[in-house]
């Protein structure tokens, strides 16, 4: 179990920190809901978590083989509902390979892929966000 704190600062802009390491990130609501757009929003967390845990696990998965996915990038295009409620309608995921990925993790692709589908994040949310992904292997 994991402890986060947050406080309500006033004008849409909250502090958080992580209980573990005591690490503090700001959040402010985007410009498009009444924000000044300063920082995170909550819901570019939740874009940012899936794109980071997406690596992480794909991190661990390389790690085990003996890979190497340094370099590797991951682009998540955040869209929200036009209608009320607020929400998440869908998270587009491009993940990039850099060319210097060593070729038995190209040999794995289809490993890779899945340990990123189904890491904890992605896995979390709701049916009811799109999450397509698309992964750009520039070895092959």
């Amino acid at each position: 179990m994991v402890d986060i704190y947050a406080e309500y600062e006033g004008d849409l802009h909250c502090r958080a920190q992580h209980g573990p390491s005591a690490t503090v990130l700001g959040t402010d609501a985007p410009v498009d809901n009444q924000g000044r757009g300063g920082s995170f929003s909550p819901t570019d967390l939740i874009a940012t978590g899936l794109g980071t845990c997406m690596l992480t696990v794909m991190g661990i998965l390389a790690k085990k083989r003996g890979d190497d996915l340094q370099g590797t990038r991951i682009h998540v295009k955040k869209s929200m509902t036009k209608a009320l409620p607020r929400r998440i309608a869908e998270l587009s995921v491009e993940v990039t390979f850099p060319p210097n990925v060593t070729r038995s993790v190209a040999q794995a692709r289809a490993e890779f892929e899945q340990a990123a589908e189904q890491c904890p994040v992605r896995l979390s949310l709701l049916d009811a966000i799109g999450v397509p992904t698309r992964f750009d292997w520039q070895s092959e």
